[in-house]
């Protein structure tokens, strides 16, 4: 199975925006045991490349590793480098698209309204993430999709356990989820149990 028939399949990508890395293997291992396994590790944090590298260095096929928040065609290069298998970012430029292609990454540019949505997905994408989709809400992305069904989208932002199936409903390909995964407390005291827990739950939600 391809790529990115994982992600349509799996619907759940991880966005892990945290302020520190420094156990992104076990945080991984724990996402995974709870059935997540598409993972996006955001360049907000400047060990995320390194988090990509050793995430990919330990769990191997097991696991899809992204980078999120990509904004400048070095940052490709970068996380390329490092072994990132698809480039995610908050909103569209020709030139992140282009360096992904060079690198024959899947990319999923970031947009909001129809028009920047079907722009982006001119530049040939593989996907185009919503956001911020927390504010738009469910009704948004079915009226989008609605006269643009041909689009892949992934809103991201505000998705829960109790809305998570209303944007599997209305035709997504995927959903960027992050607090809903991830419990400060949880973190904090390195309970990877209760993060592999979030992680089931969330998955149990849209069988």
């Amino acid at each position: 199975m391809s790529m990115l028939n994982q992600i349509a399949d799996q619907k759940i990508v991880a966005v892990i925006r945290l302020d520190g890395l420094s156990k992104a293997v076990e945080l991984s291992q724990a996402l995974l045991e709870g059935g997540v396994s598409i993972l996006e590790f955001t360049l907000t944090n400047a060990d995320a490349p390194q988090a990509i590298k050793q995430v990919r260095k330990t769990l191997g096929d097991r696991i899809i590793v992204g980078a999120g928040s990509v904004i400048t065609s070095q940052q490709v290069d970068e996380v390329a480098d490092c072994g990132a298998q698809f480039v995610v970012s908050p909103v569209t430029k020709r030139d992140v698209i282009e360096s992904c292609h060079k690198h024959q990454l899947p990319t999923m540019p970031g947009a909001y309204t129809p028009t920047e949505i079907q722009a982006a997905w001119e530049m040939d994408v593989a996907a185009v993430k919503v956001f911020p989709a927390a504010g738009l809400g469910v009704k948004y992305i079915k009226d989008v999709l609605a006269p643009l069904p041909h689009l892949r989208l992934i809103p991201t932002g505000g998705i829960t356990v109790n809305n998570i199936m209303d944007f599997v409903n209305v035709g997504v390909f995927a959903v960027g989820v992050g607090s809903a995964l991830f419990d400060k407390n949880a973190l904090k005291a390195g309970d990877w149990d209760s993060i592999a827990h979030s992680a089931k739950k969330l998955c149990q939600a849209i069988k």
